[in-house]
């Protein structure tokens, strides 16, 4: 079993920055997965905002390529988003996920893992 917890989040006015941490625990059968943050903004579907893929490639939605950066460490246990620039349209429900494969990263049903989510309010 594999438990995903976030950390960080909170309300900032736009043009701010905020972090999020994901520890992952447990006992996860194999490291060659994709770990992510999605979000979800009031009436939107879940987007991939960013992920890191088994080869430790980062990938991004267009809307936070150049605002937002995408971490992991070594043990592949902690993920860090760090996201400046904030605008509004940033405010959703951020998730941190885990897949079980390495393929197709960018779609949100690939992931099986979900942590309970963190609040990201930005203010204009």
């Amino acid at each position: 079993q594999v438990q995903l917890v976030e950390s960080g989040g909170g309300s900032v006015q736009a043009g701010g920055s905020l972090a999020l941490t994901c520890v992952v625990s447990g006992n996860p059968r194999s490291r060659d997965v994709c770990t992510a943050w999605v979000r979800q903004a009031p009436g939107k579907e879940r987007e991939v905002a960013a992920l890191i893929d088994m080869s430790r490639r980062a990938d991004y939605a267009d809307s936070v390529k150049g605002r937002f950066t995408v971490s992991q460490d070594s043990a592949k246990r902690t993920l860090t988003l760090q996201m400046n620039n904030l605008k509004p349209e940033d405010t959703a429900m951020y998730y941190c996920a885990r897949s079980l494969g390495a393929d197709a990263c960018k779609r949100t049903e690939r992931y099986f893992y979900w942590g309970q989510g963190i609040q990201v309010n930005v203010s204009s």
